[in-house]
This record gives C-alpha cells, structure tokens and sequence, in this order.
C-alpha cells in the first residue's frame, strides 16, 4: 500500500493537523462516515436486491433488530457501516440519536443504552448517555474470526462508553427505500451516461471497473449538469495511486487523515472486487435529509462523509456471465457474490439463458443456504 501510505503522509504532515493527524480539539467535534450501496438497472433506476442475504461480515457482539437468519426482503440502498466519531479535550456526555425515515436500521454496536430502537420499525435509534473520555485506552470488544469491522477503530478519536460497553465510535447499518440521486445507464453509442437527478451538485464521482483482475477508473470532478457521457476506463491503472486518489478526496471532503485510511481499509475488498460501478460523494445537504442527526450537547463542527456506491451491468459482465451459465463456470459467478442475483434478474427479463447443470446447481445451492448466526 506505498501509495496510499504517501499520501496519507502527505496529509498527515499539513500545516493544518497535529502530529497525530487531527487538530487539538478546543471543544466537540464530531465526524461521520458511511455508504448508501444500490444496483442500477438498465435505465439506470436502482432496482430492488437482497441487501442482507448471505453471510454476516459483522462480530457477534454487534445487536441486531431482527435475527440475522431472517431477511428483510428488497430493498433499494443498503446503508452500510456509518460511523461516527467524537473528539474532545474533555470528558463529556452526550445524547446521540439518528433517524432514517426512509429506510430502517438493523444493526448497530454499542447498546443504544434505553434497549431497542424506537418501535416504528427501526426507523431512528438513540444512544444516551454516551459518555466520551479522551486519553484513556480501554479494551475493546475482540473475536476470533475476522472482520472489517475493527479496521474502523484506527483513528484518534475519544473512546466512547455506553452502558458497560467501550468502544471507538457508534456503529450503525441499515436499509433504504430511497432512491440515489445518481443514475448510471448505458447509451447507444456504448457511453455511460450518467445523471444527476438530484438538487445539489454530486461533488465529486469515479466510474470504476474490475475486469478479470485488471483495473481502471475515471475521475469526474464536479457533476453539476443533469448529464455526463463518459467512456468505459481503459484497463490499465493500478490499485494504489487509485486508493490515493480516494483518501486525498475523503480528506477533502472533510474526513481526518486516518478516518479517511479507516474508510479505505474497512472497504477495500468490497468496493474494488470484479464489476463495474460508480463512486460518488454523496451531497452533505443530502446526507442530512436522508438521516436527520441530533447531538447534545451540539459538536462546534460535524463532518458527514458519505459515499454512494452504485453496481452496473455492463455489456462486458453481461457476456460472462451468460457464458457462465452457459458453460458451468461457477467461479465466474462467484466473482459477483452478493450482486449476482440483480444482475442475473436483469438478464432474465431479457430473455432466459441457457443453464448448464453445474451453474443450475450453484444457484439452487444460493437461494437454499442460510445465513449463519450468533448467539446472542
């Protein structure tokens, strides 16, 4: 990662930061940061998926509004591991609570300290009292198995405790039925086109693409029309000046040095993993609509850093996989893990392809098999 090592560096040694990374705190600051995930269709309207199916990335300590083994359904945005971080000179208490009216919250680390979420339907959740105590270092909770999860505690941020549970930050998750302001489609003359259907300007976007291990992607600085056309990366860049690309433009967009490293790490597998798909800061005015936030004693600054991601089908991935339902090539299916069923569903409406008894197989295996669960 010598790259992203660089250019965390660089960032690390501005004018504008301590040693650390982070500016001493004269009083509350609060940062945030997180994903809205969806799939596009061919007109570039998400399309419902499964976002909780398959097995839990998460360690068992993390609560839960429903039992893992059982879905939700369909849903057009999952929201996925926003974070939110304090930092203050002193110990203090507060009050924090999130709420998400157009989706529901399903996960969540520590305990929101009065038992579950408010009862209309996991649409807001508070944690209160939150006590925060700078410079002290105490254990966090740990498992065995790996996860993401802890990549997200390597920041300078107060540790936090709730209850009898320490940690480094509120973790929460959730499902949306909201739709992005972003829509992704393919023109006639082999483009991607892509949309603001927003209000606000999306700030900034990357049209990635993981082909077979080759990688390329495209910077589109400022999206403020309702259109742009942009041509399919060429696959010829490399991993690291792309993850330097995208700490320097979290930084930007408000994260410390090490939050924005944290976000990467937490990431990394997932938002570079084989397919196509766009990035986009998602607009602060947005964020706040989306998920009103209420911190008392309210923070002197809060940073909320949120990025869309968007999975495309693109003629290229349609091939294979036609070809892989063909032929029985069930490791290339596999590659798509949990986006493979949308895609698969956009091919059917299409017209049905041709299954071999092996790929057959595989997808019967997909839809029988069974979330694995925690005791909780």
């Amino acid at each position: 990662m010598s790259v992203l090592k660089t250019a965390i560096a660089v960032l690390l040694a501005a004018p504008a930061f301590a040693a650390e990374g982070v500016p001493a705190p004269a009083a509350l600051i609060a940062h945030e940061w997180g994903t809205f995930t969806s799939v596009a269709g061919d007109d570039g309207n998400p399309v419902p998926w499964s976002p909780l199916s398959g097995p839990s990335d998460l360690p068992c300590f993390v609560l839960h509004g429903l039992e893992r083994k059982v879905e939700l359904g369909p849903s057009l945005v999952r929201m996925e591991t926003p974070v939110l971080y304090f930092y203050t000179p002193r110990p203090m208490t507060l009050s924090v609570q999130v709420a998400f009216p157009q989706g529901r919250i399903t996960e969540w680390y520590p305990q929101t300290g009065k038992g579950t979420p408010a009862s209309d339907v996991y649409s807001r959740i508070e944690w209160n009292p939150v006590e925060v105590f700078p410079g002290e270092d105490p254990a966090f909770p740990t498992e065995k198995t790996a996860s993401h999860y802890y990549a997200a505690r390597a920041t300078d941020a107060s540790p936090i405790r709730i209850g009898r549970q320490d940690e480094k930050m509120i973790f929460y998750r959730g499902v949306g039925s909201f739709s992005p302001p972003v829509r992704p489609a393919f023109a006639s003359d082999g483009r991607l086109e892509i949309r603001n259907t927003g209000v606000e300007p999306i700030p900034a976007t990357i049209l990635f693409e993981n082909r077979h291990g080759k990688i390329g992607y495209r910077l589109i600085p400022h999206l403020d029309e309702r259109s742009a056309k942009v041509e399919a990366p060429e696959l010829n860049s490399d991993m690291e000046t792309l993850l330097g690309n995208v700490a320097a433009t979290l930084v930007e967009f408000g994260l410390y040095p090490k939050e924005a490293a944290a976000m990467i790490e937490t990431w990394r597998d997932s938002w570079f993993e084989e397919g196509m798909r766009i990035f986009y800061i998602v607009p602060r005015v947005t964020v706040d609509a989306l998920l009103p936030l209420a911190i008392h004693p309210a923070p002197a600054g809060i940073a909320r850093v949120f990025v869309g991601r968007i999975e495309i089908l693109s003629p290229a991935m349609r091939q294979t996989i036609e070809n892989a339902l063909a032929t029985g090539d069930v490791a290339a299916l596999k590659r798509y893990g949990r986006f493979l069923d949308p895609f698969l569903a956009a091919i059917d409406r299409n017209f049905a392809p041709i299954q071999s008894p092996a790929a057959a197989s595989f997808l019967q295996s997909r839809y029988n098999a069974v979330s694995p669960s925690c005791a909780q």
